[in-house]
């Protein structure tokens, strides 16, 4: 990851000077945009993409009222509350190092996993990723503290509990599951359907929930791969929404290493149940016709994602080349997923 020259550092504190939703609900997607260009080796890229995005986003919302050890249940889930979260949060990393207040909040804001359409766990991810890898610069760690505290503003549960103790695997669950009936909606109007929905729940119980710690991070990564694979064929059922039913997981799986190992596993059961949730949303029943990455490798298709500029395709093809890095032949399918959100999802203008 190309952070010498600040580039990263420099992007994120211009985007601490704004709001994290624009339009009343739309997510600021900036942070985990940058972090996935730097990482890729589009520094260069980075304050012209970010000149260009910066220009939708909005001020820092007011703040409300002090949230402490105290009252905090009460302003969980309360989105006019994000810049007191993240007021707490802000105060909380410079008082204690930034894995222990992950991991003291970290069981407290999982069952909200669906908040935002996963967006704030999402953000979480590409914030621990980087403090893991490249190092706890100020900066990263002030985007910590503003993605647990925009996830603790949205914290939204799913209205189906899931409880997996099947087992099959994630690509065969994935493919199993009902689909809600009305699918031109909102998430969380979709999320309402699933009480509903005849079989979800079992459905979505069937695959496997491992609790050892190892094979509990692995299922986790198995449910990527599947979400990731599954958007070659079903992405025209919503082109960005289901690019959130692979980054939400993967986004937990960067989290893993920073987490108290017997988190693992409800970390695991969270984000498939969340996985499951948007691909039930979201999925039509006809498949599309099949795509291939061919030759292309795996940094050409990242510059593809660049050059396209929308920020979910980025994130979808960040993910891609996660899936794509765990297997020595590489995986063509993975990155088809990426070049099938370049196709679908509408460019950058």
């Amino acid at each position: 990851m190309d952070t010498q020259n600040g580039t990263l550092d420099e992007a994120l504190e211009r985007l601490h000077a704004t709001g994290p939703e624009f339009r009343g609900y739309l997510a600021n997607h900036g942070p985990m945009a940058v972090e996935a260009l730097v990482r890729h080796g589009q520094s260069r890229t980075v304050h012209r993409w970010l000149d260009h995005y910066s220009a939708k986003l909005e001020d820092v919302p007011s703040a409300r009222e002090r949230i402490t050890e105290a009252n905090w249940q009460e302003a969980l889930g309360d989105p006019q509350r994000v810049t007191d979260w993240t007021t707490y949060f802000t105060h909380a990393v410079a008082e204690h190092p930034w894995r222990e207040v992950l991991a003291a909040w970290w069981p407290r804001l999982l069952p909200g996993i669906a908040g935002a359409a996963t967006h704030p766990v999402i953000r979480v991810g590409h914030a621990v990723r980087t403090l893991l890898e490249e190092g706890e610069e100020e900066p990263r760690i002030a985007e910590l503290a503003h993605a647990i505290g925009y996830w603790a503003a949205r914290h939204t549960t799913l209205p189906v509990a899931v409880e997996p103790t099947g087992a099959a695997s994630p690509a065969a669950a994935l493919d199993a599951l009902p689909h809600i009936a009305d699918q031109q909606v909102s998430p969380l109007q979709g999320l309402a359907q699933l009480p509903d929905t005849p079989g979800w729940a079992a459905a979505a119980e069937a695959v496997a929930a491992p609790q050892d710690p190892e094979a509990a991070r692995d299922q986790l990564a198995a449910v990527v791969r599947a979400s990731t694979h599954r958007y070659v064929d079903y992405a025209h059922g919503d082109a960005i929404l289901l690019v959130h039913a692979a980054t939400a997981p993967n986004a937990v799986l960067r989290t893993l290493p920073a987490l108290p190992r017997p988190l693992w596993a409800p970390s695991l059961r969270a984000a498939w149940a969340a996985s499951a949730a948007l691909t039930s949303l979201y999925s039509p029943d006809d498949a599309l016709p099949p795509l291939r990455a061919g030759s292309l490798t795996p940094d050409e298709v990242f510059a593809r994602a660049t050059a396209h500029g929308d920020e979910h395709a980025i994130k979808l093809t960040d993910t891609a080349l996660d899936v794509a890095s765990w297997t020595p032949e590489g995986d063509d399918r993975a990155l088809a997923a990426a070049l099938r959100a370049l196709a679908l999802i509408p460019p950058e203008d």
